[in-house]
């Protein structure tokens, strides 16, 4: 997390809602809300292991593996949630996100094509990664 940006150091500090902050490919989640017993139950039930305290980040620490169903179950439990994940200009809007059924997107489009299905008549269709928007001034790389 970029710690100059106001905005995220915003979302990070409001007490509302929960906040999952994904690194990236590999790393661990972040997951901030509080240090209670139950947000810990919350976060670990018996086939996983034990979510880590981050004293000074005041977070936890659990498995990327988790991102899914954290996201998931604080939508149901909190009604709200904000997740902060990478996000990569150059790389393009296409079928794989488009046809996606995960919550994880890190393309261009920032999660607003993400699952939507195919816009056809919106995007030339390069290949399985890579769309450009018609209409547009656009040129694709």
């Amino acid at each position: 997390m970029e710690k100059k940006d106001p905005k995220l150091k915003e979302i990070w500090n409001q007490k509302e809602f929960p906040v999952v902050f994904r690194k990236g490919k590999g790393e661990p989640l972040l997951v901030r809300f509080s240090d209670s017993d139950e947000e810990k139950a919350w976060l670990k039930d018996e086939h996983r292991n034990k979510p880590k305290w981050l004293k000074n980040y005041k977070c936890w620490k659990i498995p990327k593996a988790w991102f899914e169903d954290v996201v998931k179950r604080a939508l149901i439990r909190y009604k709200g949630v904000y997740v902060i994940q990478p996000f990569r200009p150059q790389e393009k809007c296409a079928p794989a996100c488009w046809n996606a059924t995960g919550i994880e997107c890190d393309c261009s489009c920032m999660g607003e094509n993400h699952g939507s299905g195919n816009p056809i008549g919106k995007w030339y269709i390069v290949s399985e990664a890579l769309g450009c928007p018609m209409g547009r001034k656009t040129i694709c790389v």
